[in-house]
């Protein structure tokens, strides 16, 4: 603390010890958290007090401490030796007592170690001291009137970082270093520091003159020997000392510009500049500077007063830098905090304006909070731009008049942007055994299929999330595609999306409209996420083999970004114009021909093919699935029709030969429906003759009555109240209960057998394909792929005329240039092969024939009829029948060569139907054969064969069927 030393002309004040007020008086300032806060209060104070003073003034201190010097000391001796008026001034301060021991005669004293600053001549410092022994040591000092102790700072543990270790482990330590061990960890230069008041463990000191040890003396508590250090002489008007002090006061007076911490300290010393001397000058900037413990102590060692300046400047140069980076913080800080706060402050004030002119009834504020309230729970997952969108958005709104175009544009564009699930997903189940469940539970067969969305649900499982893929079902209408991805949605615990894209021809459909448009919309992707509410729904895209293309643009090439895993992560809708994120979705398309799909969008899917049921499929389908579910859709008890065996293979056979199943519930349901009528004519029949007996003769109806009565009272509760009676009484009539009863109890049982499912269905549809039970010759049965799955058909040929140069050949059936290119080709390898086997054979040199495909209203087109053609002109030539019960496919060679077609299953599944039992295949497809279910392959001879001469010696001659690749027979 600095405080005044006020001298008259005659006399000046004798420098004393504080008394217990003086004392009481400094309690709230060693209270103070820092000592450069109390420095700073000291020299406002200082200012403050030294209004009216005409005396000079020193660096002291404590109240009514001197400056430590010589001539203060002097001052003190001399003031003591005059007259009665000096003494009765002495008198009247109380807080003045004189004492006679001089600062500089302390040669031993008690050595304190200060942990984070060293003291300054000139000002005070608090410290704690926990060893009692040093405490009663200091209190009993202060009692015999030498309250004087020497104060060192304690140098940094060598093991530890200084800019680590924390204040509260520094004391630590401090506390733990006793005798030598505390000798050797103090810094030689300290202070000579006047004990001016111990409350507790708490000491207040005041710094005096610089020491120097030079031995211990003893180790509990630590005394030393010191010297008293004295400045270098120096020149007080050097300009070097004069510059530097000035750059002092000036850095200081910088200091004040950009900081007011400093400000009383800095006032109160250019107020009275004159009165200090350089080297206080010195110890005053290093004080208040901020610097670290070393820095203030090499000020602290340093004698030679230049170069103290010089240390000085340093410190409050880097004082003054440290405030300017204070300014800087607290400048941008406040901008930031000034700017939300004048922001809020308009805002309130605008709509009290609003709320005073009447105009608070307009809907732009409750339109505003509602879409901010309705992206505040999504704010942590949305994507910074799309919040950066929406506050623009909104700020927008708040300026457009409400019955502008612009303002509705705006609003529906939020709408949309805020109704999106940004960031949000559903729980995904990973339960292997439950997904299995649930695909078989909908659904019969299908081991591809399922075992391909096993296998997803198990990399999801592994790998703790799953990622969206692109699967594509190809098959033919009805094989379940469609329900396939419900039931997907379902095992994954997804949310479902539909929609179909069939003969889409406009590409906003997929992309959305650009906002500048009327009536724009979002394209479907977006529809669908604002639909199911979560960002990772199963979207089925149906009938993809089917997009148009118009004026509008491609749509095929729009879905390519909806599709492509690499770019659908950011896919850009145009009226929403930020990307979204639809990586986590799982597309499943569906589509009936694979080749219909243009190549680039089929690259980025993942085929599935289903190639259809047979007989055996379907009878459990029937029976299983889409009886139950139409029976309970016509309200029908199970214990009310039979639906026999017979009668569901007589309908898949002779009416539903397609490889799906549609067209087969079609027809159950017809037969249901039919029954449904019958059973309600029945049911209006009883009650009208029960209506009649009653009316001719009352008494004889009454105890039927009763009889029912009874009977209807003995039903079971859940018989007579199911809500699946109840359902079916009302189909059946719409009497009393009475009569709903009676009809319950007396209609029969509705038996649909083979004998009568005509009745119900009509005649049939197909018949068997299969026409002949041995082909004649020319007469060959192939094998075909068809959108409604497998079928055969049967290649015909026959001689038209005979004559020498007349070989010709005639094609009909509405073959395509394919088959018509087959045709050639056959012909040309059946000359070449009858000229080997029979060289003397001319007939197809000197024949005109016709080679027909029967079903000729039907297109036919394809590359696997080769062999059946050439085989059917070689039975001709020879005028040998094939072998009973055989079909082939494959297309033929000029060489002879077979090569692979497509469709096993689906020709393997027609040749099951019309009772082929020899099949054969081209040797490349044994690999697709073999990957057939076993009830597939069950009961067929199959060959696989590479070279026409195989199927020649397989056709034709029954003893040299060694010859052909016989691969498997069930």
């Amino acid at each position: 603390m600095l405080k005044l030393i006020t001298s008259s002309s005659s006399r000046i004040h004798h420098h004393r010890f504080p008394s217990a007020a003086a004392v009481t008086a400094l309690r709230p300032v060693a209270e103070s958290s820092s000592p450069l806060l109390r420095v700073l209060n000291s020299l406002g104070g200082l200012g403050r007090r030294n209004g009216n003073s005409v005396g000079r003034l020193f660096f002291c201190s404590g109240s009514g401490s001197g400056d430590g010097s010589d001539q203060a000391v002097d001052a003190e001796v001399k003031s003591t030796e005059s007259g009665a008026a000096d003494e009765a001034q002495a008198k009247a301060s109380s807080a003045i007592v004189s004492t006679y021991p001089r600062p500089e005669d302390y040669l031993t004293v008690l050595a304190l170690p200060l942990p984070h600053r060293p003291l300054f001549p000139g000002f005070y410092m608090p410290i704690y001291v926990k060893d009692p022994k040093l405490l009663a040591a200091l209190q009993e000092s202060r009692e015999r009137q030498a309250p004087y102790a020497g104060a060192f700072l304690l140098k940094d543990d060598p093991g530890a970082d200084p800019s680590i270790v924390s204040g509260s482990e520094t004391e630590k330590s401090v506390y733990d270093l006793k005798g030598k061990e505390l000798f050797n960890r103090l810094h030689e230069v300290g202070t000579l520091a006047q004990i001016s008041s111990i409350h507790g463990e708490q000491v207040i000191l005041i710094g005096h003159r610089r020491l120097r040890i030079t031995e211990m003396v003893s180790e509990d508590p630590l005394t030393v020997k010191v010297d008293h250090l004295k400045d270098k002489p120096y020149n007080k008007d050097d300009d070097l000392i004069k510059a530097t002090s000035f750059e002092v006061i000036s850095t200081l007076r910088d200091v004040l510009k950009t900081s007011s911490l400093w400000r009383d300290h800095v006032q109160t010393y250019t107020k009275h500049i004159g009165d200090f001397t350089y080297p206080k000058l010195a110890d005053f900037g290093a004080a208040i500077s901020g610097a670290n413990k070393l820095q203030c102590q090499e000020v602290l060692e340093e004698l030679d007063v230049y170069k103290r300046l010089k240390l000085t400047l340093e410190l409050v140069k880097k004082e003054m830098e440290i405030s300017k980076i204070q300014e800087s913080i607290a400048k941008a800080i406040e901008e930031k905090i000034s700017g939300e706060q004048r922001r809020y402050l308009l805002n309130e004030q605008l709509k009290a304006i609003k709320k005073e002119l009447g105009l608070e009834t307009d809907d732009k504020t409750a339109l505003t909070s509602k879409f901010r309230e309705r992206i505040e729970p999504k704010r942590e997952k949305c994507p910074p731009h799309v919040l950066q969108v929406i506050d623009e958005e909104l700020t927008k709104l708040q300026l457009l008049e409400a019955s502008s175009s612009e303002f509705s544009v705006t609003r529906n564009y939020l709408d949309w942007l805020t109704a999106l699930p940004w960031g949000e997903y559903s729980d995904e189940n990973f339960d292997v055994t439950r997904a299995q469940g649930i695909l078989d539970e909908d659904h019969y067969g299908l081991t591809d299929v399922k075992e391909r969305i096993l296998e997803f649900i198990a990399v999801g499982k592994l790998r703790g999330t799953s990622q969206g893929k692109i699967i594509c079902l190809s098959g033919p209408p009805g094989v379940g595609k469609t329900s396939i991805g419900r039931s997907i949605a379902r095992a994954l615990n997804r949310k479902f999306f539909r929609f179909s894209v069939g003969g889409l021809a406009d590409v906003a459909e997929i992309k959305g409209h650009r906002r500048t448009y009327i009536g724009a919309m979002p394209g479907k992707m977006v529809q669908c996420l604002k639909n199911v509410g979560t960002a990772n729904p199963l979207v089925l895209i149906d009938e993809i083999d089917k997009l148009g293309r118009g004026h509008a643009g491609d749509p095929a090439s729009a879905l390519l970004e909806l599709l492509d895993p690499e770019q659908n992560a950011n896919f850009l809708d145009h009226y929403l114009d930020v990307p979204i994120d639809l990586s986590k979705v799982l597309f499943v398309c569906t589509a009936n021909v694979v080749e219909m799909i243009p190549n680039p969008l089929l690259d980025r899917m993942e085929v599935v093919a289903i190639a259809g049921y047979i007989t055996d499929e379907k009878m459990h389908i029937a029976r299983d699935y889409l009886e139950k579910s139409t029976r309970e859709a016509c309200g029908i008890k199970p214990e009310q029709v039979e639906v026999t065996d017979a009668a569901l293979l007589a309908l898949i056979e002779n009416y539903c030969r397609e490889a799906g199943v549609r067209n087969l519930q079609k027809h159950i349901e017809k037969i249901y429906r039919k029954i449904a009528l019958q059973l309600v004519r029945k049911g209006e029949t009883k009650k009208e003759s029960s209506m009649v007996a009653d009316s001719s003769n009352p008494e004889q109806m009454s105890e039927p009555y009763k009889e029912v009565d009874k009977e209807q009272t003995d039903l079971p509760v859940d018989q007579s109240e199911s809500p699946e009676n109840q359902l079916t009484d009302v189909k059946v009539c719409n009497g009393s209960d009475e009569d709903k009863e009676i009809e319950t109890t007396t209609i029969e049982k509705v038996l649909v057998d083979k004998s009568n499912i005509a009745d119900y269905v009509g005649k049939p549809v197909f018949h068997a394909e299969r026409i002949y039970d041995q082909t004649p010759i020319g007469v060959v049965m192939g094998l075909a792929w068809t959108a409604m799955g497998g079928s055969t058909l049967y290649i015909e040929t026959t001689l038209v005329e005979e004559g020498d140069g007349k070989g010709a050949l005639n094609l009909t059936g509405q073959l395509g240039d394919v088959m018509k290119e087959s045709a050639q080709i056959a012909h040309t390898i059946a000359r070449r092969i009858l000229l080997e086997k029979e060289p003397e054979n001319h007939f197809f040199a000197n024949s005109k024939l016709h080679l027909h495909v029967p079903a000729g209203a039907t297109p036919k087109d394809g590359p696997s009829a080769g062999c059946t053609m050439t085989t059917s002109l070689l039975s001709l030539a020879m005028k040998k029948p094939v072998k009973k019960d055989l079909a082939m496919t494959g297309e033929v060679t000029l060489t002879g060569k077979i090569l692979p077609i497509g469709g096993v299953k689906e020709k393997t599944i027609a040749a099951r139907r019309s009772e082929v039992k020899t099949i054969v295949f081209p040797s490349a497809n044994r690999r697709d054969f073999d990957e057939l279910a076993p009830n597939v392959k069950e009961g067929l001879d199959v060959h696989f064969v590479d070279d026409f001469m195989q199927i020649f010696d397989l056709a034709f001659d029954d003893d040299n069927s060694q010859h052909s690749e016989k691969s498997v027979s069930l």
